[in-house]
This record gives C-alpha cells, sequence and structure tokens, in this order.
C-alpha cells in the first residue's frame, strides 16, 4: 500500500501517487570535492534510471560507535558543502540534525530536516525542527513499534507542521543485529509517507568492536522486498569507494552497483502505482 499522504521535498513529492524517491549519498561529509562528486554520479544514473534523488550527506555524525570515529565537517562547513551541492546540481539536499540548536541554521540550506532513529523521541529536537516548517524526515527508533511512532507525529504536528515522513531502518536493540518487518511500513503509513533505509538495515551495529560490521550483499534483496511492500522511497548510503569510506564502510552500497538495484525497484514500483 502506498500512503494516501504526501509531502513535497524540494520540486519532488514524496507519497501519494508520486513515484518511487530515493535519499542517497554518502553517509557523512568526507570532503567538498568527494561529496560534489558523488552527488553528481548518483544523480546521473538517478536520471537514466527515471528515480527522483534527494542527495544525502550528514555534516556531524554524533552517534559513532566510537570516540575515535570521524565524525564529519561540523555544522558550519558542512551545510556550506551542501549548499555548494544544491546550488551547483539543482538537487533538493537532507542531513542529520542532533541538537535543538541545529535546527534554523540547517533550514537556511536544506530542503529536509532529518531525525536519526536514536533521537526520534527527543521532544525538544522534534519541535525545534518541527517549527522551521520544513518537511522532516524522522527514523523509526530501533527500539520503537511502528505504531508508537504516532506519539513522534504528534509531536511535530502540534507546531501545526503536517509535513513529516517516517523511516523504517530495522528493529533491535543491540545484540548486532536488525531485523526488518515488512509490515511496518504499511502500518506507518497510516501516518503518513514511508521511506525504507535499505542500507541501515543491514548493519550490525557495534558488531565491529569500534566500528558497525554489516552485510551490505543484502541491499538487492531488502530494498526490493521494501518496494514491493509499498514504501513511498528508499534511502540508501552510496560511496565511490566502501571499504574505504570513513563512516559504516561494511554497509554503504557501491555506486558501480547502484543502477542495477534501481532499475529493478523502479519496475516493481511503476507495477505498484499502476494498480
Amino acid at each position: 500500500m502506498l500512503s494516501e499522504r504526501a509531502i513535497q521535498i524540494g520540486p519532488y513529492g514524496l507519497g501519494g501517487k508520486h513515484p518511487l524517491l530515493l535519499i542517497a549519498g554518502p553517509c557523512v561529509i568526507e570532503s567538498r570535492d568527494h561529496t560534489l562528486r558523488l552527488a553528481e554520479s548518483i544523480a546521473s544514473v538517478c536520471h537514466k534510471v527515471g528515480i527522483p534523488l534527494v542527495f544525502k550527506a550528514s555534516f556531524d555524525k554524533a552517534n559513532r560507535s566510537s570516540i575515535r570515529s570521524f565524525r564529519g565537517p561540523g555544522l558550519d562547513d558542512g551545510l556550506a558543502i551542501l549548499s555548494t551541492v544544491k546550488e551547483t546540481l539543482g538537487l533538493p539536499v537532507i542531513s542529520d540534525i542532533h541538537l535543538p540548536n541545529h535546527a534554523a541554521p540547517s533550514a537556511e540550506v536544506l530542503d529536509c530536516l532529518q531525525i536519526p532513529a536514536f533521537l526520534c523521541r527527543q521532544t525538544d529536537l522534534l519541535v525545534a525542527a518541527a517549527e522551521t516548517q520544513l518537511p522532516m524526515n524522522v527514523k523509526k527508533g530501533q527500539f520503537m513499534s511502528p505504531e508508537e511512532m504516532k506519539n513522534v507525529v504528534d509531536k511535530i504536528a502540534s507546531t501545526g507542521n503536517p509535513r513529516v515522513a517516517l523511516t523504517e531502518r530495522g528493529t533491535f536493540f543491540g545484540y548486532n543485529r536488525l531485523v526488518n518487518d515488512m509490515t511496518g511500513i504499511e502500518r506507518m503509513q497510516a501516518f503518513g509517507p514511508v521511506v525504507f533505509d535499505v542500507t541501515h538495515s543491514c548493519q550490525m551495529p557495534g558488531a565491529g568492536g569500534e566500528l558497525s560490521g554489516g552485510q551490505r550483499q543484502f541491499v538487492p534483496v531488502l530494498a526490493r522486498a521494501a518496494v514491493a511492500a509499498g514504501c513511498d522511497g528508499l534511502f540508501m548510503e552510496v560511496h565511490d569507494d566502501p571499504d574505504n569510506a570513513k563512516s559504516d564502510p561494511a554497509t554503504v552500497y557501491p555506486l558501480d552497483r547502484l543502477e542495477a538495484v534501481l532499475q529493478k525497484c523502479r519496475r516493481l514500483s511503476d507495477v505498484l502505482l499502476g494498480e
């Protein structure tokens, strides 16, 4: 079931009868040149396949496993890079925010504010983001049921901002394992459009000691399953050199294999939209 509700992210619709949308990019901003190069390459693949792209890259990864992990360039430098992506390539951009005081400056650049899964119940963060009146993408916590996400949507709606999408990214808390319940997609669509986070669903959190492990070989099957279950969009972290990525090297998906996955997902989505 595709969500009957829809929101707008930049020029693109998410939900309703809008075509499948992709949110994709590297896990973290590694450098200005790398981010621009990767954004251009992903956009080229999406243009070929016919899937609209919202470019994602995090300016700060505040929830890394280790204090020694690379976090990114930070708020000011990161937003400047994302602004360049937006102006140079004409792509809508999205990034995570972790603190209430990130919301206002981020809203000056971003087309959508994303709330990380671990922070999806943080009322002050949700309200600060919602008060910008930008659309929001809130990832479902690994410790939350689909139905509990209604409380998250209600917090956002209390500000007068109805523009919220939810993202499924796997369930279980601890024990280095995530499991996807595909019925959660339809259950959360009662509250708004639902995106499926393919690459984080393959994550094995903390399994690498100071790094999260993962099984990226399951990205294609999970992506197809989520589209067949009726998700409104896909979220994928993509890299041109995955094994040397500065964040989530075990799960970021290889750029040179992205087109094959998206082609099949696009065909599945077209079938559902034509029902």
